[in-house]
């Protein structure tokens, strides 16, 4: 197990407060107050990735220059966990701790998600590296090259919270100014519904395309349909900072005071799989959907875990 991620503690409440006060998306706010804010490039130059060059760099010093935005495990190659950053995708070897750049593409991939029917596929959204917003990208080689599906609606659109329906990927969900939704694989999209106030993290359903979670600053919600009627999905009214739904339809959420929990999207009943982080909370998540126990996690302190019993346990990579 990883030292010390046992019981949430007075420093994540005091969290909470501070970073409802800061300016930007909930989850940039978090990260800000912590001092994880955007990194300049200089700081990604100092450890050798601006030449181009596919160097081997340590998990440890590639987080000291950036910071992460998505995970999603290579399902091509499993013992790789590719890494959104604020400087472009990278790959880890979880076994010995490197990554590499994954293609010259340096863009702050603020949206990521791997496309549930399409082993080599993401998606992504954010901005590009000379500034701006990127609207709608993809890519079908794992990564290594990108092109532009849509600007979205009042484009180019940033979308911070964005994800590919399981039930059906044609239907995509993506959040500026509004929530957005397009039923045609990212092409075309149409301005659903106003976000939940304090959206964190959005994750699509497995079981019904029209299923939409929302974690917000108040609480876990759901959405039957058109991201309008939102219920409470979890009775915790505290900030959750990531929600994520599995391919077998398993939901997942990280809950201040509750820590990590999950259900099956047809269950009531609620499993808490670890009780709390100490002053963590966890913002990203993937699952390996060849071996669905093994699970990934970012903090915002710019942490990578890593369980092997579907979160029970973690351990820290990039460490000796």
């Amino acid at each position: 197990m990883c030292p010390q991620l046992t019981t949430e503690n007075d420093r994540m409440k005091h969290t909470t407060k501070t970073t409802s006060t800061t300016t930007g998306s909930p989850r940039r706010r978090m990260i800000m107050a912590l001092g994880l804010g955007a990194v300049g490039l200089a700081g990604v130059l100092a450890f050798g990735l601006g030449s181009g060059a596919r160097a081997e760099t340590p998990l440890a010093a590639l987080l000291a220059g950036t910071h992460i935005h998505g995970l999603a495990v290579d399902r091509a190659d499993p013992s790789r966990l590719m890494i959104a950053t604020h400087h472009g995708l990278h790959a880890l070897d979880i076994d010995s701790g490197l990554t590499v750049q994954v293609s010259d593409h340096r863009d702050d991939l603020m949206g990521f998600v791997a496309h549930p029917a399409e082993p080599a596929g993401f998606l992504a959204s954010g901005h590009p590296a000379r500034g701006g917003n990127l609207g709608v990208i993809a890519s079908s080689d794992r990564g290594k090259s990108w092109v532009k599906l849509s600007d979205g609606v009042d484009g180019p659109v940033d979308f911070h919270q964005m994800d590919i329906s399981k039930a059906d990927p044609a239907v995509v969900w993506g959040n500026y100014g509004g929530l957005q939704r397009s039923r045609d694989g990212g092409a075309t999209w149409e301005m659903v519904a106003d976000a939940p106030v304090g959206l964190i993290d959005i994750a699509a359903s497995a079981a019904d395309p029209e299923r939409l979670y929302a974690a917000t600053e108040v609480g876990l919600f759901v959405s039957a349909a058109d991201a309008e009627g939102w219920q409470r999905a979890h009775p915790a009214q505290a900030p959750v900072t990531l929600v994520e739904v599995t391919q077998d339809g398993i939901l997942h959420a990280f809950i201040f005071d509750e820590g990590l929990v999950r259900r099956a999207e047809d269950s009531a009943e609620w499993e808490r799989l670890h009780p709390g982080f100490e002053d963590r909370f966890l913002l990203y998540f993937a699952v390996d959907p060849q071996a669905p126990e093994r699970v990934f996690t970012a903090t915002q302190h710019g942490e990578v875990l890593a369980s092997e019993d579907g979160g029970r346990n973690w351990r820290q990579l990039g460490i000796d």
